[in-house]
């Protein structure tokens, strides 16, 4: 792993590998799950989905691959469903470079990394089960689509470590959607603190500060609101909640 870029050659790409690729000139990163044979499983805005209701929505657009008005040999991008597709490695990196996200870092290098989205302090688990994960979740679906609680990210992130957000109100896993809030919230927590400085550059390094360790403290791996659900028990919740939603009676699986 480098301390600059995470990027690799698709030679060193394994089956369980968690890769990910920018779009709109580094705006926004999409992730994945790399299952072997050229092929990817990510989730994306198609089907069932729900916008953040903010300007930010523009950058949902730029997580799903680019289409082409040729039709790809090698996979089936589904225009509906649930949201999670299955597509060959040139058709998810859209014309990207392709980068792989980076488990179990240590907190120097993890607060070194001046990008959220990029690696964890978490461990991941093995490659054969995150693989059964992620196909698993392309016939099961992943719920619903939301650029700060359920993102590319976060089903990646979920495929890797078994992790889920216990309460529903707060943010998700996505170190990437850390990093959208903790920029501006780091600037406004800081600003108290530049009554000790008029210096721009320890206002800089304040800010730069308070950023850092907000993101430390959102990490999966440094979070206490996460809990470990297995893949079958985390889409019969999904499948719980889609009906609660319906107003319908919920029947508890055994």
């Amino acid at each position: 792993m480098g301390l600059f870029s995470n990027r690799i050659k698709r030679e060193s790409l394994k089956p369980g590998d968690h890769i990910y690729s920018w779009r709109a000139a580094y705006v926004y990163a999409h992730h994945g799950i790399y299952i072997g044979d050229d092929k990817v499983v990510h989730f994306t805005r198609r089907g069932q989905e729900v916008g953040t209701g903010t300007v930010l929505d523009v950058l949902l657009v730029s997580s799903t691959p680019a289409k082409s008005h040729v039709t790809c040999p090698e996979c089936t991008m589904q225009e509906d469903g649930h949201g999670v597709v299955l597509s060959c490695l040139n058709c998810f990196l859209a014309g990207g470079i392709l980068y792989r996200f980076e488990y179990d870092v240590n907190p120097a290098l993890f607060l070194a990394k001046a990008r959220g989205g990029t690696c964890t302090l978490s461990p991941a688990d093995s490659d054969d089960i995150v693989v059964h994960r992620a196909k698993y979740l392309l016939e099961n679906g992943f719920g619903c689509y939301n650029l700060f609680k359920n993102n590319c990210e976060d089903f990646a992130i979920y495929c890797k470590t078994e992790l889920l957000v216990i309460d529903q109100g707060t943010m998700g896993q996505s170190g990437q959607a850390a990093s959208i809030i903790g920029g501006p919230l780091a600037a406004v927590l800081s600003t108290p603190l530049r009554l000790l400085t008029t210096n721009v550059y320890g206002m800089a390094a304040t800010a730069v500060g308070v950023y850092c360790v907000s993101r430390y403290a959102t990490d999966i791996g440094m979070r206490k609101d996460v809990v470990k659900v297995s893949v079958e028990n985390m889409t019969r919740r999904l499948a719980g909640q889609a009906v609660a939603a319906l107003g319908a009676p919920i029947q508890e699986t055994r």
